[in-house]
């Protein structure tokens, strides 16, 4: 065995795959700009949740995508 095979965990994802990095961006600005503005309003208007708790679960979501995106800057996949 080589010492690549041997470092890659195969049920870990690897930063250094354009894949991941692509989908992990893709979905830190999907969570920042959807989930403060789109989830609270399907919340209220369609599934009919009450307007304070529609309006907590898009300030978590912004939080959690700031959260990721910030992990992605310290770990130098977006420069």
């Amino acid at each position: 065995m080589t010492e690549n095979n041997e470092d890659q965990d195969p049920g870990k994802f690897d930063l250094t795959s354009k894949f991941w990095r692509t989908t992990l961006v893709i979905v830190a600005v999907i969570l920042i700009f959807v989930g403060p503005t789109y989830v609270p309003y399907l919340f209220v208007d369609i599934l009919k949740v009450e307007y304070f708790a529609a309006i907590a679960v898009g300030f978590v979501l912004l939080i959690i995508g700031l959260v990721l995106m910030v992990y992605l800057i310290r770990k130098k996949v977006i420069v």
